[in-house]
């Protein structure tokens, strides 16, 4: 039997983006490094209007749809500034993706009542594959300590191995900015 390859329609949503998605107050939601959108759509069907950015043409071109704007932008090119302002963002997302001089700019575009969620590889991974360069992988405990230093109150945190779609070695962490409103009934239910 042959393996079936990931596409667009049968690439699964994050299950830590599904359960967290919902605490992102109306507003508009970043997916960066969105590939070929997975999760704009899912945010979406939440009813977000999304900023889906890449910096591969082709990615975008099957990202784009109703309710998503895309933005081709390579912010790793030699002279890239963060090209959005402060506060703009309901949500920002984040999976499988790590450029370290992104995350302070990042953090600034989330409105005051924001949620950040983000996951992604960490040291370790390379007993699975790739990625395998340390440039690229999180450090122990690296994710939840640049939270606590940006500001951001931890709603949920794992470091840890996961199976699916791969098995791999990850952090992910769902953050919100201190305007969120503390109030039980937004949380999920363990």
């Amino acid at each position: 039997m042959q393996a079936i390859e990931p596409t667009v329609e049968t690439e699964a949503i994050s299950g830590w983006l599904r359960r967290w998605a919902p605490l992102i107050p109306g507003g508009e939601v970043l997916d960066l490094a969105c590939g070929a959108g997975r999760h704009a759509r899912h945010l979406v069907s939440l009813g977000h209007p999304v900023i889906a950015l890449d910096h591969d043409p082709e990615m975008l071109e099957k990202a784009a749809g109703t309710g998503i704007t895309t933005s081709l932008v390579d912010l790793e090119a030699p002279g890239a500034v963060w090209p959005f302002a402060p506060g703009r963002f309901a949500g920002i997302v984040v999976t499988n993706y790590l450029h370290r001089p992104l995350l302070d700019a990042m953090v600034a575009s989330l409105a005051p009542d924001g949620v950040l969620l983000y996951e992604t590889f960490a040291e370790g991974n390379e007993q699975f594959g790739k990625p395998s360069n340390p440039k690229f992988l999180l450090k122990e405990g690296e994710m939840l300590s640049w939270a606590v230093q940006q500001g951001l109150r931890v709603v949920a945190y794992e470091d840890g191995r996961v199976e699916q779609p791969k098995a791999a070695l990850v952090q992910r962490i769902c953050a919100v900015r201190p305007d969120f409103p503390r109030l039980a009934a937004l949380l999920p239910t363990f």
